[in-house]
């Protein structure tokens, strides 16, 4: 485990280092201000540095940082069930990117392919299986997920394996909606 950041500029900066793009959310809120969160997306630390406001919380835009995020839930127990289709098709576990977040589920991250275009999809309606969310780039505007170094009523999103981001493995992008670009 690594330790985190001391402020949330320094982990909205660290991410920026990652290659991810973020952008800040009202501090204690997990959805971001009306107006366009897309297009607010940093991708530049001096940039962070001059309009961060410390205590804001990061969300990393998919669709900027063209990753995709596999969101497992505790609820539905979404780590047993990616280990379990990782296990069906005799494949390993992804070594990429992960933040645990406060209910203690999983965040991985992944490059997202260049030929197609990933859409966002929660509710136990993704073909990974329930209890594994997708945040995606989606075509217009993607989806976004909560970065490390956010809290929740005291409860910190924190990266739990910080290893270069990979790239989407295959065995896991042929199960998801795969839309051409």
């Amino acid at each position: 485990m690594c330790a985190e950041p001391a402020s949330t500029t320094a982990a909205a900066v660290d991410l920026v280092g990652r290659g991810l793009a973020v952008f800040p959310l009202p501090a204690g809120g997990r959805r971001p201000a009306r107006g366009g969160w897309h297009a607010r997306c940093l991708t530049e630390p001096s940039r962070i540095r001059a309009v961060w406001r410390e205590g804001d919380n990061i969300g990393v835009g998919c669709r900027a940082s063209r990753v995709v995020g596999l969101d497992l839930d505790v609820d539905g127990d979404g780590q047993a069930v990616l280990a379990a289709l990782a296990a069906r098709v005799a494949e390993d576990w992804p070594d990429t990117l992960t933040v645990r977040t406060p209910s203690g589920g999983l965040h991985l991250y992944f490059r997202a392919p260049g030929d197609c275009t990933i859409a966002s999809v929660s509710g136990g309606r993704t073909a990974l299986g329930p209890g594994i969310d997708v945040r995606g780039p989606g075509r217009r505007s993607g989806g976004y997920l909560i970065g490390p170094g956010y809290a929740v009523t005291g409860m910190p999103y924190t990266i739990t394996r910080d290893v270069p981001i990979l790239e989407l493995p295959g065995w896991i992008a042929k199960r998801l909606t795969i839309l051409p670009a």
